[in-house]
């Protein structure tokens, strides 16, 4: 007979429902024609642009299309508004398409094979990209394309995004960078205005001195403004009264780390007046500052904001909150009255939620952050799911998601954390990660543990520790280095960090000398933070999920980790998918491996065996 370590849910969640659960919603555009977003559903794992008009929403995208720019690899901005209807980037061939609002199939606009694209925006009838040249090199450029034209408006740094036109048309902003910067590090904001004879005049740097700048806005007078950290905070800066200077804000991130392009979490109306969403202690905040100072709030009840948009009557946002899962919303703005124009569907009675519950605890002598979510029928300490978000720079949020609901519904304890270097607590909480990569993000896994153990909230022996990406490399450090989790979940993680600087792709290619350091210099750091070479320290079981397709963390890197751990009699399994590639998008794939991930987990806790 097989032993559970917890109970069932009194209504099976299964890992189909809780994938099911997965849809979400990017990118949200508003005009005279209506909104407009695009919506991923894991069932077929499409992203497709959807229109609202008349209080009714149809489908844009025809079967065989799919909107996704894998600029970066990360992508975002994959579709603008322009002409007489839609221009977007597809994913399978990474080319510009334009398709009109009256049915009409779409139409290629590029077809160059080498190229891809992606950060688009429409302006006097050409698309304004960021452009992806592979070649002997990978080179990345600001283009604007016509029917038969393209024009390079900016070359020569690393990396380019957020191409903007002022609505007069005679200023072009947008944020650019070089290596070895990240674009949460170091970038600058740059600016060309057209000359009397129609031209485009040099570029100018308009902002960017050991600071990072992203989504530069203009106003309806042509006044340019951006968010900087140069504060601490992402927040807003501007054009105002000849100079360039901090607009009155909350002390808070007002972004997260710009991993795709097109985000919009505020938008700038004026001087002293903006549309903002910021951070306050991890939850997310909606606020319309007017001249007067004034600040009015919105959607209290939602905990993250993004894909901000307005028009005269209404505030538009995609939102999700601890009890409901992303949704496209309409706000009124004199009543705010808050309507679901799509999406936040229930997934679960209100009753079963385990809702987040932020914790501060100390670790290495510092402050670290995250979420804690009871299991829904909670019996004492309970075994404990730590989740390690990737990026590394990145976060995670307060709000449903259906995979711990998946876990907390079994009777397990999540812990998701915003480790230090993590987003939305500042630039310093954010750099604290500088060559400290391995170390300092696993230092704050294990001292949750200890912490949440202390509390009587969980069972610190029956702990176990899951990450994707940069969150898989967590998980192995603290496998190896600490003897803390009884087992450990890796999806598509980095086991060899100096085969990852050799393999990955450009945009993540000074990344680790930035995590660890330079890989010939720092060699014996490299050699001490590599879980790969510390496999024989390694007795907890570990799971292992990756993507054949995989382009970030190649699966060669996770097939000799699992191999290691196999021929020393650890106990260690893998599952390659594919067609997948870094971070899984297929229904049938996710609620594998979140299957298999539990039953793992359960497994350790109290092995199966037979009894005659």
């Amino acid at each position: 007979m097989i032993e559970t370590p917890v109970s069932s849910p009194a209504a099976e969640f299964s890992a189909a429902q809780a994938v099911a659960a997965g849809t979400d919603f990017t990118e949200l555009k508003v005009s005279a024609d209506g909104l407009f977003w695009i919506e991923f559903r894991p069932a077929d794992g499409a992203c497709r642009i959807w229109h609202w008009l008349y209080h009714q929403a149809r489908c844009l995208t025809p079967d065989g299309f799919s909107v996704r720019s894998r600029v970066y690899e990360y992508g975002g901005g994959s579709f603008c508004l322009g002409g007489d209807g839609l221009v977007f980037v597809n994913e399978k061939d990474q080319q510009v398409y334009t398709q009109p609002l009256d049915d009409l199939p779409p139409r290629a606009l590029t077809q160059d094979g080498s190229c891809r694209y992606g950060d688009v925006q429409w302006h006097g009838g050409q698309v304004l990209a960021v452009e992806e040249r592979h070649a002997e090199q990978v080179e990345h450029r600001l283009v604007a394309l016509g029917d038969s034209s393209r024009e390079v408006l900016a070359e020569g740094a690393d990396f380019y995004a957020s191409p903007t036109v002022s609505a007069d048309g005679q200023r072009l902003a947008w944020v650019e960078w070089d290596r070895p910067a990240q674009p949460w590090t170091v970038t600058r904001l740059m600016c060309r205005v057209r000359d009397s004879s129609g031209h485009w005049g040099p570029a100018q740097c308009v902002a960017g001195d050991d600071e990072s700048l992203q989504q530069p806005r203009f106003d309806d007078e042509g006044r340019l403004y951006c968010l900087s950290d140069r504060n601490g905070f992402w927040q807003p800066w501007g054009e105002v009264d000849g100079h360039w200077q901090v607009l009155p804000a909350e002390l808070a991130d007002h972004a997260a780390a710009p991993w795709q392009m097109g985000t919009c979490t505020w938008l700038a109306l004026g001087p002293q007046s903006y549309l903002a969403s910021w951070f306050k202690d991890g939850f997310g905040q909606l606020g319309l500052r007017a001249e007067d100072g004034r600040m009015a709030r919105y959607a209290s009840a939602y905990t993250r904001f993004r894909s901000l948009a307005m028009d005269s009557e209404h505030l538009y946002a995609i939102a999700a909150s601890p009890i409901s899962p992303p949704a496209v919303i309409a706000i009124d703005r004199r009543n705010h009255e808050v309507r679901v124009l799509a999406g936040g569907a229930e997934i679960l009675p209100a009753e079963q939620i385990s809702l987040p519950q932020s914790f501060h605890y100390g670790s290495e002598g510092e402050q670290a952050h995250g979420f804690f979510y009871p299991p829904s029928q909670s019996q004492g300490a309970a075994p404990l799911v730590v989740f390690i978000h990737g990026g590394p720079t990145s976060a995670c949020y307060p709000v449903l998601d259906p995979r711990i609901q998946y876990w907390t519904q079994r009777g397990f304890a999540v812990a998701d954390l915003n480790y230090r270097g993590s987003t939305g607590y500042g630039r310093d909480y954010r750099q604290a990660l500088h060559l400290r990569w391995g170390e300092s993000d696993v230092a704050d896994a294990c001292a949750a543990v200890e912490y949440l153990a202390a509390q009587g909230l969980v069972d610190q022996h029956k702990a176990f520790i899951r990450g994707g990406s940069a969150g898989g490399y967590t998980t192995l450090c603290a496998l190896a280095f600490h003897d803390v989790f009884r087992a450990g979940a890796s999806l598509y993680g980095v086991s060899d960090p100096v085969a990852l600087g050799r393999a990955t792709h450009k945009f993540e290619g000074d990344y680790l000398d930035w995590l660890i350091g330079d890989p010939q210099q720092d060699a014996e750091r490299y050699r001490q933070r590599t879980p790969l070479l510390h496999a024989d320290s390694i007795r907890a079981p570990v799971i292992f999920f990756q993507g054949e397709l995989d382009a970030v963390v190649v699966p060669e890197q996770t097939r000799k980790m699992l191999a290691a751990l196999q021929a020393k009699g650890v106990q260690a399994e893998g599952h390659f998918y594919a067609l997948e590639r870094h971070g899984f998008r297929q229904a049938n794939n996710l609620a594998h491996a979140l299957e298999q991930e539990w039953l793992f987990f359960s497994n350790v806790i109290n092995p199966q065996h037979n009894k005659v």
